[in-house]
């Protein structure tokens, strides 16, 4: 027998088609919805920013078949970007407008999720907004971006991010008119009568120490002082003696790693001050563990929007098993709203399942009863979460560790 004469079934019924002049069927190629991130993956923000990398790609494994979604009609591409440069070694305005625009000119974009810095976040919203294209935040906390005066925001926000269509940018963390009057009556709670502030004068850090500030005064905390602080110093002995020289309770940072916190809390240990220190999520991270050296961080304390771990829902601890499992390291702080930030946005998609970015926007905006690693949430009014928890840290043998949920009238 011949074998090469004998066509299959499926081979002789194509060419019987293609003689009658019918097509045969092909398997159609699933459209690509592409979700871009922007963090700063270069400088010391690096580890946090991969650990929300890895959390991302994580979802897509764990949420998506391989990527697929909405029955194989749309396959999910996911790709990183860097808003940070070498020459910063923080977040770059720049970089960040550079990153947007990348988005918007990809005509297969759906999303974007990010950024890490508020201040980040003031550069990209608009030029997303102008695209119909959601921005979902797994990190930026000051108020502006989404509420006005009344939390702290300048009079022209949150409208002036949002001039050319609807609001398109949200956030799965709770924003710093929470976490700032949070922090100032943990001060409280923990026996300070008086405290010196300190901010980074970024958007993100100037605004948390504001709230903190204005909290502190309406608690009865004595405020001896407040100063913004050059990111870029060499030292910050003239500081320090000056606030050794009022002998605050506790010293109070408003600010991120990057702007050198690790250099002042040097030097003022080295200047004989022994003050608490305290600042927010800015500085929850290994970064300022490193910056500070592991024996001068002890004792640092840092507040964090969420639940503690011993807390979450059952996917919120999978979400931590899975992690250290996969990547055999424990995730940093914003890992989780990363894997949370997906989540919404791959919920919008299964919901509309259509490449329309206006769609998938208006679709995130209207979430409601949410269950995810967090707990169960819906976004109000302003895009912000229902979850308003907040969380201690206290740097103990070099590492933090969670102190408990903050819960403060």
């Amino acid at each position: 027998m011949n074998t090469k004469k004998i066509l299959s079934f499926a081979a002789a019924s194509a060419v019987l088609a293609t003689a009658i002049g019918i097509a045969p069927a092909t398997a159609q190629e699933p459209a690509v919805l592409r979700i871009y991130s922007s963090f700063p993956l270069t400088g010391s923000a690096g580890p946090s920013s991969t650990a929300m990398v890895n959390a991302i790609n994580m979802a897509i494994e764990q949420r998506t078949k391989g990527g697929m979604v909405c029955e194989g009609k749309f396959k999910i591409d996911y790709k990183s970007l860097d808003d940070a440069t070498a020459a910063a070694g923080k977040w770059d305005a720049a970089k960040e407008q550079e990153n947007a625009n990348i988005a918007v000119a990809d005509k297969e974009t759906i999303a974007y999720i990010g950024t890490l810095n508020s201040g980040a976040a003031k550069v990209s919203i608009p030029i997303l907004n102008a695209a119909n294209i959601a921005m979902v935040s797994p990190a930026n906390t000051y108020p502006g971006l989404t509420k006005g005066p009344e939390s702290g925001a300048a009079a022209n926000e949150p409208g002036i991010y949002y001039t050319k269509g609807p609001q398109n940018y949200s956030r799965v963390v709770p924003a710093d008119d929470i976490q700032g009057a949070v922090a100032a009556k943990w001060a409280k709670s923990l026996g300070a009568k008086s405290v010196y502030i300190l901010d980074d004068t970024e958007l993100y850090g100037k605004g948390l120490a504001n709230v903190f500030e204005k909290t502190a005064k309406e608690i009865g905390l004595k405020v001896l002082g407040r100063d913004g602080i050059d990111g870029k110093a060499a030292d910050y002995k003239a500081l320090a003696t000056k606030i050794g020289s009022v002998k605050p309770s506790l010293i109070y940072f408003g600010g991120i790693t990057q702007n050198n916190p690790g250099q002042v809390l040097k030097d003022l240990r080295a200047a004989g001050v022994k003050s608490l220190f305290m600042g927010a999520d800015g500085i929850q991270d290994t970064a300022f563990i490193e910056a500070a050296g592991a024996d001068l961080a002890n004792g640092v304390l840092a507040t964090l929007g969420g639940t503690p771990v011993k807390s979450l829902p059952a996917s919120g601890k999978k979400f931590y098993a899975d992690y250290k499992a996969k990547y055999k390291i424990e995730p940093e702080s914003y890992a989780i709203y990363a894997y949370e930030a997906f989540g919404v946005v791959l919920n919008a998609i299964s919901k509309v399942c259509k490449a329309d970015t206006a769609a998938v926007r208006d679709a995130i905006m209207s979430t409601k009863s949410y269950k995810g690693v967090l707990g169960t949430w819906s976004y109000g009014p302003t895009g912000d979460t229902t979850l308003t928890g907040m969380v201690g840290y206290r740097v103990v043998k070099g590492k933090w560790e969670q102190t408990g949920a903050l819960t403060f009238k």
